[in-house]
């Protein structure tokens, strides 16, 4: 097995795969309760022996009712398929996940008769970072996530877990250049936003309409190239004396200033 930071030929690789299958390695409770739910593809299913309780045993109902090939193991093994992550006792090998397109981001929004949502990740390098952005997305209305293909997190088992499910019901869209998705998104009559600590109050930000909204990098922000892109910046303002988020945070915020705008009241 491989497992988390990988050097290859001196670059860093942050994936659990399995070198014979190419599986990617899926763990905790939740995420894989929730992928046996969705009748998600799934390779192998491993099961800490000695283990009881409700959800394992909606676990143990489902791998059998889908006749999967499934094994008790120490919870060593365990430990070590996911590189030491909070697996509870539960993991899974699953093909290599599907990202998705654009086209399935716009789908979903018509789907649930809404404007479209969509947030643009510019190299989020934490996979935990990436998984809470995931969660609170899912919950607060987003209709896809653009991330790069080069110096940022994946979908990894980290991510899944971290999203507690939410990776299986909403779209992530890898890409090769995020500028150029940015103007292909103009043309659909989207709105681009972009956070930068000179932009505009998020208090009086209209923020109707098509959107999406630029999170940028934990250490640097948004590009420069990325900022020049966008049709107008935003901030939070802050009086603390650390005028500086964790991006998962800022991100959820921004998300949630759009959602008190969509969200209908009970």
């Amino acid at each position: 097995m491989v497992h988390g930071s990988k050097k290859i030929r001196g670059k860093q690789v942050n994936k659990v795969i399995d070198q014979e299958q190419n599986d990617e390695i899926l763990y905790g409770r939740q995420v894989v309760l929730t992928i046996l739910e969705e009748k998600k593809p799934i390779n192998k299913v491993f099961i800490q022996k000695g283990l009881s309780g409700d959800k394992i045993q909606t676990i143990l109902e489902l791998v059998k009712q889908r006749q999967l090939v499934f094994q008790e193991v120490p919870k060593a093994k365990l430990d070590d398929l996911s590189q030491g992550q909070n697996h509870q006792g539960v993991v899974v090998t699953v093909p290599p996940v599907a990202y998705q397109s654009l086209e399935d981001c716009f789908a979903l929004a018509e789907a649930k008769g809404q404007e479209p949502f969509f947030l643009i990740l510019d190299g989020i390098e934490d996979p935990h970072n990436l998984g809470s952005i995931i969660r609170s997305a899912d919950a607060l209305g987003v209709h896809g996530i653009i991330i790069p293909k080069r110096r940022a997190a994946s979908l990894t088992g980290i991510v899944a877990k971290t999203s507690t499910g939410a990776l299986e019901h909403i779209p992530v869209v890898r890409v090769t250049n995020l500028g150029q998705v940015v103007d292909q998104l103009k043309t659909k009559g989207v709105w681009i936003f972009a956070t930068d600590m000179a932009g505009q109050d998020i208090r009086s930000w209209n923020s109707q309409g098509p959107i999406a909204v630029i999170i940028g990098n934990e250490g640097q922000g948004v590009s420069k190239k990325l900022l020049d892109h966008a049709d107008q910046t935003i901030t939070i303002p802050m009086v603390g004396h650390v005028q500086s988020l964790n991006a998962s945070v800022a991100a959820s915020i921004i998300m949630y200033e759009v959602a008190s705008k969509r969200i209908p009241m009970p």
